[in-house]
């Protein structure tokens, strides 16, 4: 019996040693790279590492954070892990699978011109994931959540905001990887230019906390300066074209009630549902593109 506990001792350390390997290797070094994608990669996962050694001693999460940092000091495009790769509770298995697309679809675009926010988009949705796999961090789960939406609401947002700025420009307007990503949210001084963007999920005209807590700034912001609304609906090209117009109305009706809440009078509130029509990122037909799915807020002059 006594031999039988000390093999299985010995057996725990060697795999805490395992697990602390990289981890170590990651904290007893410098690592730097001439990427700005894989520096901000380095420092997310880094961060991530330390928090579930230092304060969780989880081993397993610091472990895979560390690997994946590493694989950045090196210069690998690191992408989220596919959500197959969790044990996640089935009734959050699908909003996983949603975010995780969502991400792989700007990916590729957002590595060039957007480094940063897709950095904290990735490790973002490792956190979640892993939360959610342990299921009872409610508070970290949000947090790792709100990360990714915010990252991924200014990763939309650089993305129309730059494809006017290359239509002005007459350049391409069909591919999408050719966008310069860089700014956030319009909210220029002169009253015309002002304009506030919020995204939804696939098939949905529901509000996540984030575009709430948009809203409400936006709002805040520009009471002193907008008197008149304007609310325009879009939605992506997957579904019927009368679906689709439908569902940009519900998406437009969505933000006229918050901001009937916030104390807008309704007849200072026009609204306009354009479906398929005036796309942010044209695609092709029954093409689910995330920056297409959004309601734009303006003043009306």
């Amino acid at each position: 019996m006594y031999l039988r506990n000390i093999i299985i001792l010995l057996t725990i350390s060697c795999l805490s040693l395992a697990c602390s390997s990289s981890y170590e290797f990651l904290s007893n070094n410098y690592f730097e790279t001439t990427n700005e994608f894989s520096n901000h990669l380095l420092k997310e996962y880094k961060s991530k590492a330390n928090f579930e050694a230092k304060e969780m001693h989880d081993w397993n999460s610091a472990k895979l954070y560390s690997e994946k940092a590493l694989k950045a000091a090196n210069g690998a495009k690191v992408k989220p892990e596919k959500i197959s790769f969790w044990k996640i509770p089935d009734e959050h298995l699908a909003e996983l699978q949603k975010a995780y697309d969502n991400l792989m679809i700007v990916y590729t675009s957002a590595i060039k011109n957007n480094p940063y926010d897709l950095a904290v988009a990735i490790s973002s949705l490792d956190c979640w994931s892993e939360q959610q796999e342990e299921n009872w961090q409610t508070w970290d789960i949000d947090d790792c959540k709100k990360n990714y939406l915010k990252a991924m609401h200014n990763i939309y947002n650089s993305i129309s905001d730059n494809k006017n700025k290359i239509s002005n420009n007459n350049q391409d307007k069909t591919d999408s990887t050719k966008i310069d990503e860089s700014v956030a949210v319009v909210t220029k001084n002169h009253i015309g230019e002002i304009k506030q963007i919020i995204y939804f999920d696939f098939d949905s005209s529901l509000l996540t906390r984030v575009s709430l807590k948009e809203i409400e700034n936006f709002l805040t912001l520009h009471q002193d300066q907008i008197k008149k609304y304007l609310i325009v609906g879009h939605a992506d090209t997957k579904g019927t074209k009368k679906y689709n117009l439908n569902l940009s109305l519900k998406r437009a009706l969505t933000i006229q009630n918050i901001l009937i809440k916030y104390g807008v009078n309704i007849n200072n509130i026009k609204i306009l549902g354009k479906g398929e029509n005036e796309l942010a990122i044209n695609t092709k037909d029954e093409i689910a593109h995330p920056a297409n799915r959004r309601v734009e807020i303006s003043p009306i002059n």
